[in-house]
């Protein structure tokens, strides 16, 4: 079983920039494709977008193409979220999960996500 924690919220001006960090541990991240999901105040929780356990594959919300790029470092076990030019409506607690299924793409469904971070929180100010 793997250990997920994020890392990298905060406070940000509308327009700035954040990256977002999704440390492993207890097995080697390698082992999973890896999504991001966030939950705004008063919404479902929805995705963000997914990477490939080799990270040559991702998948985005058609919304956050553009902005958000997921990356990964197999050998720091660490999966990344970068954010650019964010919006208020980007508010959000952010997480990561992974999915340990070998499947033909990468999944964008919650319910194939078997583990998941305690979340972490952006703001982001008009």
């Amino acid at each position: 079983q793997v250990q997920l924690v994020e890392s990298g919220g905060g406070l940000v001006q509308a327009g700035g920039s954040l990256r977002l960090s999704c440390a492993a541990s207890g097995r080697t991240l390698s082992s999973y494709a890896m999504g991001w999901f966030r939950q705004a105040p008063g919404k479902e929780r929805e995705v963000v977008g997914a990477i490939s356990r080799s990270g040559r594959n991702t998948d985005y919300a058609d919304s956050l193409k553009g902005r958000f790029t997921i990356s990964r470092d197999n050998a720091k076990n660490t999966v990344y979220l970068q954010m650019n030019s964010l919006k208020p409506e980007d508010t959000a607690v952010y997480y990561c999960a992974a999915d340990k299924w070998y499947r033909s793409a990468v999944t964008s469904l919650q319910s194939e996500y078997d583990y998941w971070g305690q979340g972490t929180q952006v703001t982001v100010s008009s």
